[in-house]
């Protein structure tokens, strides 16, 4: 397979999940009859395999990665040449794990509450090397929609008002426990393991997060759909699941302060052109995003690989003599061994950069 100095491409990859949406991600794929269903996510550049009760025995997670005119599963693709998809330090520190997991997510109900455990928790008590720290970038929100992210508890109950609540299903109370923050297309969140939270209705996000499916799910009925116990708390108990949340108060102006990220210009590569870090290494060491913004024409290299969306506009790629078009919501995977992207947008196009944990 010849796959040096070329763009990967992704196939959709829609995956099941509890709650419901996913219309636009069908007009994405211009079905015939875009509706919301259980498969309102598109996991991109995807080597994690979702974690679905009563669907042990589907496969669904796994990207596959268009090499030319090749269709090859992703993570066979990055096993076939490591070091050059991954980087030599990279593989040295994590092998074949690119560590990391970006999702389309595109909601039509507000999604459970939850809360996702830290790596440190995971590697302690659950076997795993990734808890589950997530980044939003919000790209669009549905008409008639005041879209809204619940993210810490801003009325923290004590925690065995809390266990009762997640034991009677009081879901009334438990929104209590916090109030709306709201959100816009462009803002980028951080939510930390351990922060309760929940992703209102009718938003279409970049999901980024460490590559685990892990969750407490403390809200066990959604779209019609109740979730079987093995579901809920990570196939452990509730009491296991009680230490995972934190019950730190947080008023509205707090949370906007603790898990909203300020862009800052990070390079420029001409004077309209320019890089900005959204999620750094002082937030997380567990993965990083920029977004690029970039008019006329561009040369852009990077020591690490990473996976691209384009968040608005359209542009040309080119390695070499390969050249590839890219219009809004289009996604590709640039490897580490690319020394150099040309980037054309006759406009201006903005380019969102999902990146591996530095080394």
């Amino acid at each position: 397979m010849n796959y040096k100095n070329k763009i990967i491409r992704f196939t959709s990859n829609r995956v099941w999940r509890t709650y419901t949406g996913g219309k636009i991600l069908d007009q994405l794929e211009q079905k015939a009859d875009p509706q919301d269903s259980h498969f309102p996510e598109d996991w991109i550049g995807s080597t994690t395999q979702a974690v679905n009760s009563g669907r042990e025995e589907v496969v669904e997670g796994i990207s596959h990665a268009i090499v030319g005119e090749e269709n090859v599963r992703f993570d066979e693709l990055l096993a076939l040449d490591p070091s050059y998809f991954l980087g030599e330090q990279h593989t040295k520190a994590f092998d074949v794990n690119p560590m990391l997991l970006v999702k389309f997510l595109d909601s039509s109900v507000r999604l459970h509450f939850q809360a996702h455990p830290t790596a440190e928790f995971a590697r302690e008590h659950l076997n795993s090397n990734h808890g589950k720290a997530e980044g939003y970038y919000i790209l669009d929100v549905r008409d008639g929609t005041e879209p809204y992210v619940y993210v810490g508890f801003q009325h923290p109950p004590s925690r065995d008002a809390f266990k009762e609540m997640i034991e009677t299903q009081n879901i009334s109370a438990m929104e209590e426990c916090f109030e709306k923050v709201a959100v816009k297309p462009g803002d980028c969140l951080f939510i930390p393991g351990g922060s309760p939270h929940a992703i209102g209705e009718g938003i279409l996000m970049v999901e980024i997060m460490e590559p685990s499916d892990w969750a407490v799910r403390f809200e066990f009925t959604k779209a019609g759909y109740t979730m079987p116990e093995e579901a809920r708390f990570m196939k452990r108990d509730l009491e296991f699941c009680m230490d995972v949340f934190d019950f730190t108060q947080l008023s509205v102006e707090e949370a906007i302060d603790k898990f909203y990220q300020k862009p800052k210009v990070e390079r420029h590569y001409s004077e309209s052109s320019f890089q900005e870090s959204l999620i750094d290494g002082k937030v997380t060491d567990k993965f990083r995003v920029k977004k690029s913004t970039i008019t006329g024409s561009v040369d852009k290299s990077e020591d690490d690989f990473y996976i691209g969306i384009v968040v608005s506009g359209e542009c040309q790629l080119k390695i070499g003599d390969e050249v590839t078009h890219l219009k809004k919501l289009d996604r590709f995977f640039c490897p580490a061994g690319v020394e150099v992207v040309n980037i054309t947008a006759e406009s201006t196009v903005e380019i969102l950069e999902c990146y591996p944990p530095q080394v």
